[in-house]
């Protein structure tokens, strides 16, 4: 029985990870898959990957790109969502601030430099046309973090996942003031090159049954009413979210792909250079 550890965001996205897992379908095929939340994002899965603290990451496209040109010795072995993600862009309940336009010089709150909402941070004032070298940061950990900051008044606004952070608008914690979706595919599936090196084919064997789970995902018998009680969301937050997300059918990232990603995180400034996109794949 081999070992493997997968992290993950504990967010409605990973949902068919606990289905297989609880079905104990890798078991099945000798694979003794732990999984770990990180509710820190993917700041927190590369520094994981990098350690050896996890084996397999679901991470934010972008997060990981920038983490492995960095030195991550990491592979990118498929898309895991293919749609965008969308950031909702949040200041605190009681915060002047109304429109995104009124962001330009205040002070974002992110988990982690190198993380999503770091990184599209910048991406939102690019598509703003801010001075994204003047943007200013505070870093608070997490979603916790953020509602902490954005109530104290450490920070004035915070991007997470937008259905995520949804029933925080609902009750009044955060208020949205808009939207900035991704613009390329959100969550990819990475993996250490030592393990890639030693186990490729019982890699593959979870891919396969992540990759089946993901297929069937949205004709799961009432699968919006478990999301909704699981994710405390109201029900038609997470209809609308099922109805905009796919997840990728089994399909290798290609180089084409990742280069034109590469070349908007470099327009974006997200990135200062670019790497061959084969160095950040490995399909199997």
């Amino acid at each position: 029985m081999l070992n493997l550890k997968v992290g993950g965001v504990p967010e409605h996205f990973n949902y068919p990870w606990y289905i297989t897992l609880k079905n104990k379908e890798y078991t099945k095929k000798g694979i003794n898959l732990r999984w770990t939340d990180y509710p820190g994002g993917t700041g927190q899965m590369t520094k994981a990957l990098r350690n050896g603290d996890v084996d397999i990451a679901i991470v934010l496209t972008e997060g990981i790109i920038k983490d492995i040109i960095n030195g991550n010795p990491s592979k990118i072995i498929q898309t895991f969502v293919k749609s965008p993600l969308i950031w909702g862009i949040h200041v605190g309940a009681k915060s002047t601030f109304k429109t995104i336009s009124d962001l330009e010089h205040a002070t974002v709150a992110i988990s982690r430099f190198g993380s999503g909402s770091h990184l599209m941070a910048i991406v939102n004032a690019y598509n703003q046309g801010w001075d994204i070298s003047k943007l200013k940061f505070k870093v608070i950990d997490n979603l916790e973090g953020g509602i902490e900051a954005l109530t104290n008044g450490e920070a004035d606004y915070f991007m997470w996942e937008h259905f995520t952070t949804k029933p925080l608008v609902d009750n009044g914690t955060f208020r949205r003031v808009g939207d900035c979706p991704t613009p390329w595919p959100c969550f990819v599936i990475a993996v250490r090159e030592e393990v890639l090196e030693n186990h490729p084919q019982e890699v593959k064997k979870v891919l396969d049954i992540i990759n089946n789970c993901t297929k069937d995902f949205k004709n799961i018998e009432n699968i919006d009413k478990t999301l909704s009680i699981r994710y405390e969301q109201q029900l038609e937050d997470i209809q609308e979210w099922l109805s905009i997300t796919e997840w990728n059918d089994g399909k290798p990232m290609t180089k084409n792909l990742l280069t034109r990603i590469q070349n908007k995180m470099v327009n974006f400034n997200v990135i200062e250079k670019k790497i061959n996109s084969s160095e950040l794949i490995r399909n199997l």
